[in-house]
């Protein structure tokens, strides 16, 4: 079972999943997130998705601990900016130095909470990195209500031109891209719950059922009705 919990890295969860049965396809879906993750003796970072994710289980499939970093953060620990990793998965050896790397993940190996070490090099990285981009927070905030892309440019006090500057290397893509990924977060959990996908169109903002239909298999690759089942 996927279980989480909140990481004492501001905005960021510690989560844990069983690695895949053989053959199984487990569909990770876009949420404008980055994660570093522990997984068959290795660090790996996952970059900020475009569309959903496929990964298959393996006879060696082991579980895998993450540290989920919420949307913006990632790079201020990984020293990268988000858009060089988009839609990648990169192990953390590519990005810090190798033996630093490797000390990392002999903590890990050997810890009881591998996600408690995980949240120390983080924060660790974030203690001796630049201050993030204060308008990033307050960006998604506003996008993750819906907020046109124009209103959120005038709110923080940006031309549409400079929201896009700041927003690919923060996210990984631009604010309309990141804007159709929460939204499909927010329609998608509200699915879940049982609503009625006319009325999960109505109230995540999609101009009908067929707009919400067109978008959730656009990002995700299958239909809502197969995704929630």
């Amino acid at each position: 079972m996927y279980r989480e919990r909140t990481s004492r890295v501001p905005g960021a969860v510690v989560w844990r999943r069983p690695g895949p049965s053989p053959g199984t396809v487990l569909r990770i879906l876009p949420d404008g997130c980055m994660d570093l993750i522990w997984v068959k003796g290795e660090l790996i970072v996952a970059g900020p998705d475009p569309v959903a994710h496929l990964t298959t289980g393996t006879r060696d499939a082991a579980g895998y601990t993450g540290l989920r970093f919420a949307p913006g953060t990632a790079p201020a620990v990984l020293g990268v900016p988000a858009d060089e990793l988009r839609g990648r998965r990169v192990p953390l050896a590519d990005l810090w130095p190798e033996a630093r790397v490797r000390r990392l993940a002999e903590r890990v190996h050997e810890a009881p909470d591998p996600g408690a070490v995980l949240e120390e090099a983080a924060l660790d990285r974030l203690g001796r990195a630049d201050r993030p981009d204060p308008a990033v927070q307050g960006i998604v905030a506003l996008l993750r209500e819906g907020t046109p892309v124009a209103a959120v440019a005038d709110t923080v006090g940006l031309s549409e031109r400079q929201l896009r500057r700041r927003c690919v290397p923060a996210f990984g893509y631009g604010p309309k891209t990141l804007m159709r990924i929460l939204r499909m977060d927010r329609a998608v959990a509200l699915a879940r719950t049982g609503v009625p996908h006319a009325d999960v169109a109505a109230g995540t903002g999609y101009a009908d059922q067929a707009h919400l239909a067109r978008e959730v298999k656009a990002l995700t690759g299958v239909p809502l009705g197969v995704l929630i089942a």
